[in-house]
């Protein structure tokens, strides 16, 4: 089976924004759609290791940032490269606003926003899927929406290859997502990414 079928689909990447407490947070995803429009509900999947799902199981309202295509990759590494946990990534961010529902949303590189208040959750064993109401959307711009094939092949920095070393070779396994490297003979079937998230799945050997 040829994995890389599944970069077939058509995925767009956005940033999921939410809060819990008064501490608002921010994550990257690319698995957003609509699913019904009467009503209007839409669902996305949010990997269970990142703090924005938790913020979300507890307050059940999140907003969605619709990125563009001129996204810089500076603003991938800063939502989807640093955990929420260690980092608080929207203070003193300076292109985010907040919208009705008192949460974020995302104001650079980004053609449309969408709040949403969720209706049904499904565990997907390392994510979840939120099923939810949309209470608001608005346009930002006219700008095409980034898909995850064009951040692959247009907005991501490609791995540097490797220096040769005169010394004993050792095996690389590069991130497909997001370019991190891993060291070692095999690459271990439960292995994530540290940086993205994903799993040994989304490498391959560095040749």
């Amino acid at each position: 089976m040829d994995t890389k079928a599944m970069y077939k689909l058509g995925y767009g990447l956005y940033v999921l924004t939410s809060q819990h407490y008064g501490y608002h947070n921010g994550c990257i995803i690319n698995t957003a759609i609509q699913v019904t429009t009467t009503p209007n509900r839409i669902s996305i999947t949010v990997n269970k290791s990142n703090l924005t799902h938790d913020m979300i199981i507890n307050t059940g309202e999140f907003n969605l940032s619709v990125l563009t295509e001129d996204a810089s990759f500076d603003l991938f590494k800063h939502f989807g490269f640093q955990s929420g946990s260690e980092a608080n990534k929207l203070r003193g961010y300076p292109n985010a606003a907040m919208s009705a529902n008192g949460l974020y949303y995302i104001t650079e590189s980004t053609n449309a926003y969408i709040s949403a208040k969720v209706v049904h959750t499904f565990d997907l064993g390392t994510h979840t899927m939120f099923i939810a109401d949309v209470t608001d959307a608005v346009i930002l711009s006219d700008r095409p929406s980034v898909t995850y094939a064009y951040y692959q092949d247009h907005i991501k920095p490609r791995p540097a290859a490797p220096a040769p070393s005169p010394e004993a070779k050792t095996t690389k396994w590069v991130c497909r997502i997001c370019g991190y490297i891993y060291e070692g003979e095999e690459l271990p079937a439960d292995f994530i990414c540290p940086i993205c998230k994903h799993g040994a799945i989304d490498f391959e050997k560095l040749e």
